[in-house]
């Protein structure tokens, strides 16, 4: 008999720092494959044991129950009392205002690893392309010395930025990665990651980018 008892009628989402954990790294571990999981649907998943055991790659009940109980106290993932579906409207369509509501400044885009912008609020085409290269070739450096600097000085950011006199942020630069992708965005100044429209976001991208899982 299980230690663990499930709340009935709630359904599975990410909260923003979930889906943030769920894409920053292109390394898997069982908890981000699970919220990789729930991203994937096109519906919030009811919270029940079958579900469970289809969105962890565990058949064992008490260690789905186990890294759901993990999630929670990390504050990764939390239940909804209703069902929600992936924002439906294409990419060009949402991304700008999804991406205006996650900087404090308005200034935003959302690069591929080819240095093409796929959206982006308050630059103009110029600024934008430019940001854009120069967020491909920052994540192309990541991917190649984030690991030994994290090993050698203990850093756990995975995040770049461009700063000024005073370390203030004048430009963050942030990869994430989703499926076999890598995309970067970059927020002239103040990030609003803990904002729902960024797990929007990161939804909407999964959705597109990522295959389905049944």
């Amino acid at each position: 008999m299980s230690r663990f008892t499930l709340t009935k009628d709630l359904y599975l989402y990410p909260t923003p720092s979930g889906a943030y954990h769920a894409v920053s790294l292109k390394e898997d571990d069982e908890s981000r494959s699970f919220l990789q999981a729930i991203l994937k649907q096109e519906k919030t998943p009811e919270l029940n044991i079958s579900n469970l055991k289809r969105l962890i790659p565990f058949d064992n009940e008490e260690k789905c129950m186990e890294l759901l109980l993990h999630c929670q106290k990390m504050g990764w993932v939390q239940g909804l009392s209703e069902q929600l579906e992936y924002p439906k409207a294409p990419l060009e369509t949402i991304l700008p205002d999804l991406l205006d509501k996650v900087s404090a400044s308005g200034k935003v885009l959302l690069a591929d690893s080819q240095g093409f912008y796929l959206g982006c609020n308050g630059l103009d085409h110029g600024a934008a392309e430019e940001l854009s290269a120069l967020s491909a070739e920052i994540a192309t450096v990541h991917e190649r010395r984030s690991e030994i600097l994290m090993k050698n000085m203990g850093l756990s950011s995975h995040a770049w930025s461009l700063v000024d006199a005073a370390g203030n942020s004048n430009v963050g630069f942030w990869p994430l990665y989703i499926g076999n992708n890598r995309f970067v965005i970059s927020i002239c100044g103040v990030p609003y990651f803990n904002r729902p429209e960024f797990v929007s976001l990161i939804w909407a991208l999964s959705i597109r980018y990522a295959p389905e899982i049944e």
